[in-house]
Formats: C-alpha cells, sequence, structure tokens
C-alpha cells in the first residue's frame, strides 16, 4: 500500500507541473493573462459538477459489477445444491405428487424454450396448486434422503451471499424443516390421517420451492452455460422418459 501511495504523489505534482506549463505557454503565446484567469475560474467552477458527474458514474458501474458478481457467485452455489441435492430430490418427492403428468407435461424443459415460456412456468407454479399426498411414497426413503445431505445444506447456509436470494434461502429452511418433522417421529409408519395431511403440506412447501428455483436456474444455464443446459434437459428430473445418452 505503501509503494502505490509514493507511485501516485508523483503523477500528482507532474500533472500539476503540466497544467502550470501549459498555461504559461499560452501567456508567453498570446498575453492574455486574464482570459486565461477567467477560463481557469471557469474550470474550476464547473470541476465540482464534473467530479460528482464522475463519482456517480464510476459508483453506478461498479454496483452494477458487484451485482453482477454476486448473481455469478448465487448461481454457483444454486448449481451446486441441485448437482448434490436439488435434481434427486426432485426425483425423489414426484411420487408424492397428484396427477404429476400435468406437472410433468408444464416443466418439460427444452432448448426451444424463450423467455415466455420460463415466466408462463412460474407463473403457474405461484398461482395453482399443486396436490401432495404423503401416502402416495415411501416417507423412510425420502427422510433418509435428505438426512444423508443434511452437512451438505448446512454448509451451504454458511455462505453469507445466500442473504441475497431469498427464494433459494427459504428453500433450504423449508427442505430443513421437512426433516425436522419427519425425525420428531419415531416412526413414519400407521401415521394418523391428520399427521400425514400435515407431512403432506410439509412436502408441499418444500417442492413448490424447489420447482421455483430449478426453473429459474435452467433459464440461467441455458443462457450462459448452454452445454450445462443440455446435460441439465436430458437429466431433467420431472421427465420421467428423459435419458443421457443422446439418440
Amino acid at each position: 500500500m505503501r509503494n502505490k501511495k509514493h507511485l501516485v504523489e508523483p503523477i500528482y505534482l507532474v500533472m500539476a507541473l503540466m497544467s502550470a506549463l501549459l498555461y504559461g505557454v499560452d501567456y508567453l503565446v498570446f498575453g492574455r493573462a486574464g482570459e486565461i484567469g477567467f477560463g481557469l475560474l471557469g474550470n474550476l467552477a464547473f470541476l465540482p459538477i464534473y467530479v460528482l458527474f464522475v463519482t456517480l458514474m464510476i459508483e453506478k458501474i461498479l454496483r452494477q459489477r458487484e451485482r453482477e458478481s454476486l448473481h455469478q457467485k448465487l448461481n454457483m452455489v444454486v448449481g451446486v445444491f441441485f448437482s448434490e441435492v436439488g435434481t434427486p430430490l426432485l426425483k425423489e418427492c414426484r411420487e408424492f405428487i397428484k396427477e404429476s403428468t400435468e406437472l410433468t407435461a408444464l416443466l418439460r424443459v427444452s432448448p426451444h424454450w424463450q423467455a415466455a415460456d420460463y415466466q408462463r412456468s412460474i407463473a403457474h407454479l405461484k398461482q395453482h396448486e399443486i396436490h401432495v399426498d404423503s401416502r402416495l411414497g415411501s416417507l423412510d426413503c425420502l427422510k433418509s434422503f435428505i438426512v444423508a445431505r443434511r452437512g451438505f445444506m448446512l454448509g451451504l447456509l454458511e455462505n453469507p451471499n445466500l442473504l441475497e436470494h431469498d427464494e433459494f434461502t427459504d428453500l433450504l429452511w423449508a427442505v430443513f424443516h421437512l426433516l425436522e418433522e419427519l425425525e420428531a417421529r419415531h416412526s413414519l409408519d400407521g401415521l394418523p390421517s391428520n399427521d400425514l395431511d400435515h407431512l403432506s403440506g410439509d412436502i408441499k412447501r418444500a417442492y413448490s420451492h424447489l420447482l421455483r428455483v430449478w426453473i429459474t436456474y435452467m433459464q440461467h444455464l441455458q443462457k450462459d452455460y448452454p452445454y450445462l443446459f443440455s446435460l441439465a434437459v436430458r437429466l431433467n428430473p420431472l421427465n420421467p422418459d428423459a435419458k443421457v445418452e443422446l439418440a
């Protein structure tokens, strides 16, 4: 830091000397001290406005770059989450969904999708209720899956950048709450009907958040990382016919 300061100070001095020299040459050549003084005073009067304008522009550019950098880091975290937890969790929860055929058709993302397709899917998920029944699948398998990945998700919560991504943070909390509900019961067999309905609501909450974040993430991949998007489409957990091999 000290070396940089020693380098900057001579630059200031050189610039000041150059300015004085140019004004001196102007006076020697044209000999109009009044005009030189008037011009200098006018430039000094404009200087605060110029500094303010440049400062605001630089601050705006820096903020934009900071937002882009943060957005990129968040997408990296979301990508790791889906690789380790999100994509297989979509498969695990799919068996609890009633009328899953309609949902599968809605979210069958393809390389031909445009921004309007993603917006329509997200709007549909927000406006239409997903029907979940905890009786349709294995709660023990769901519990074992989430337990095995508890440590990984706890590590994600330690990332301070997640404070800027409300939807993803809500998703993690919803999954953790579902896990707590499943672990709080000594046995998941023979549960009363009201309790199964309560667990259905917990699964629904986590799955709804998961779907919305997944759709947004797929749009990001299609825009910025087409090669990752190609693999994600072929591994689409909501498409029962999906296969990784290219036909």
